[in-house]
């Protein structure tokens, strides 16, 4: 095998389409997400992944708008922050403040296409790539082991697990921001009635806008349901088709 052939090799085994799992990995991974998504303890820890992608999501419509990134920061309480400068006001911030509760489902709806067409290897790089890329970002100390402890999972299953397991990781991950996308909305709507979180991404769209957050909450709902709809459709499709 000469050079060039070995190349195309490993691209085809990058982004060529792996089998379909066996039926009960959408079956059984989806439950598991769902559990841990209600759970209390093990909820507040696998959290992190979510804030990771709701700044991530931030800070990349941040610079797609024009902004200038200045960083972002990962707390202990699971709460993060994106810090970009700007005008104050206009489409620009509009987008930046809406971008990060949408984020965590539509990444899994990234995922969840990709597991449908057997993407499985190409959705562990892509994973691994914006992992890497908010960690250029990151600038905190917690926020920096929280990524690298996270790049340090996927690095695991990439290199060491088999395919069979592989399969029920990357499920299992497409499931949990699927589903996990949806809590901190019903969460944050539940802090807004007990008037606490004034300053959250849907009071500052209310500001910016002159919209009613109760609005700019529903659209997030409706935003994470839908991905959870959609996605969830695709990744039960093998355990639904005859």
């Amino acid at each position: 095998m000469n050079e060039a052939t070995a190349e195309l090799h490993v691209l085809a085994g990058l982004f060529g389409a792996q089998p379909a799992p066996s039926i009960p990995v959408p079956l059984v991974t989806g439950g598991i997400a769902l559990l841990l998504v209600l759970s209390g303890a093990p909820w507040r820890l696998a959290r992190n992944v979510v804030t990771i992608v709701h700044e991530a999501g931030h800070a990349l419509v941040a610079v797609l708008a024009g902004r200038r990134l200045q960083g972002i920061k990962l707390h202990s309480d699971t709460s993060g922050v994106t810090v970009s400068r700007g005008k104050p006001e206009g489409p620009g911030m509009v987008l930046t403040a809406l971008a990060g509760y949408p984020a965590p489902g539509i990444l899994g709806l990234v995922f969840a296409s990709l597991l449908a067409a057997g993407r499985i290897t190409a959705l562990l790089v892509l994973a691994a790539l914006l992992l890497l890329g908010v960690l250029v970002m990151v600038r905190n100390a917690h926020g920096v082991l929280s990524v690298v402890l996270t790049a340090a999972g996927l690095a695991v299953v990439a290199l060491v697990a088999g395919p069979e397991v592989q399969a029920w990781f990357v499920y299992l991950i497409t499931w949990f921001l699927l589903l996990g996308a949806l809590r901190p909305v019903v969460e944050l709507q539940m802090k807004r009635r007990r008037g606490a979180a004034r300053d959250s991404d849907a009071d500052q769209l209310a500001r910016l806008t002159e919209v009613p957050a109760a609005l700019w909450m529903l659209m997030l709902a409706v935003i994470a349901i839908t991905c959870l709809v959609v996605g969830g459709a695709w990744l039960l499709e093998p355990a639904l088709t005859p």
